[in-house]
């Protein structure tokens, strides 16, 4: 694709996440958008964010899950940048006003120790670079009308990423069992979600080196202090009105939030 056009989508993607109103995916107006272009607007948006005042913290694999991919029609997991600005503590409300069609998602994130470069990061490579697994939660939320997307949709929508919070209890992955730990999403106290930490890509440790390996592919290595998403073990939840959201890996600790209208 041609540099303005990367810009054009850059744009358009960036002025509905600011206005708040969805727009038609980029893949109808510009076929020829693939993964590696659409990866160009995202990238372009991330360092116009830099730019301003922005921090890039880390990164984030979505759509990993079959439950996911089936729900959202993809085949494939996208990615994206973290940034320091899409961070929410847990103790303050968020308005649902703040997103267009959100949805919310648990799922490990892990901050890694030391730094992670790609290619061929094995599973050891990740284990050696984790300081420490915190229960998060993602609220995904797309830029495109009706979360109609294909891949290069997402990706150049940043892998639809909306808010991301972090958990309060810490622990290093000795004290995991991340292979197999049920996680849970309740709405006001009742359960409206559940799944297993297995579903993301059998371990979500296998999920980070292959995203760190996909990203290697564009020259994108990660740091220390920097947090990873692997994904969700569960199909996402829509949020379409107020209440108190609670994450919970078992034998793992929690992560609560209050949406508001």
């Amino acid at each position: 694709m041609h540099d303005q056009d990367i810009r054009d989508i850059a744009t358009v993607l960036r002025d509905a996440r600011t206005n708040r109103i969805p727009v038609p995916a980029p893949t109808g107006k510009w076929p020829e958008l693939d993964a590696d272009a659409a990866f160009a607007v995202q990238r372009h948006n991330a360092e116009l964010a830099v730019a301003g005042g922005d921090r890039i913290v880390g990164y984030k694999l979505g759509n990993i899950a079959k439950a996911m991919q089936a729900a959202f029609g993809l085949d494939q997991p996208d990615y994206g940048y973290l940034l320091a600005s899409g961070f929410a503590p847990e103790g303050v409300p968020i308005g649902r006003d703040r997103f267009i069609a959100p949805f919310v998602e648990l799922e490990p994130a892990f901050l890694l120790g030391s730094p992670l470069r790609g290619p061929n990061v094995t599973v050891a490579d990740v284990v050696r670079a984790v300081d420490c697994a915190m229960p998060a939660i993602e609220i995904i939320d797309s830029r495109v009308q009706d979360w109609a997307i294909s891949l290069p949709d997402t990706v150049a929508d940043n892998g639809s990423t909306g808010a991301v919070l972090l958990g309060g209890t810490p622990r290093r992955l000795t004290e995991l069992r991340l292979s197999d730990t049920r996680g849970a999403l309740r709405l006001d106290g009742r359960e409206v979600m559940a799944g297993n930490t297995r579903n993301i890509l059998g371990n979500p440790l296998a999920a980070t080196a292959w995203l760190c390996n996909r990203l290697a592919d564009y020259g994108i290595g990660f740091e220390a202090g920097q947090v990873v998403l692997p994904g969700s073990c569960l199909e996402a939840v829509r949020v379409d009105r107020a209440g108190h959201w609670a994450g919970e890996f078992t034998g793992w600790g929690t992560v609560e939030f209050e949406i508001t209208e």
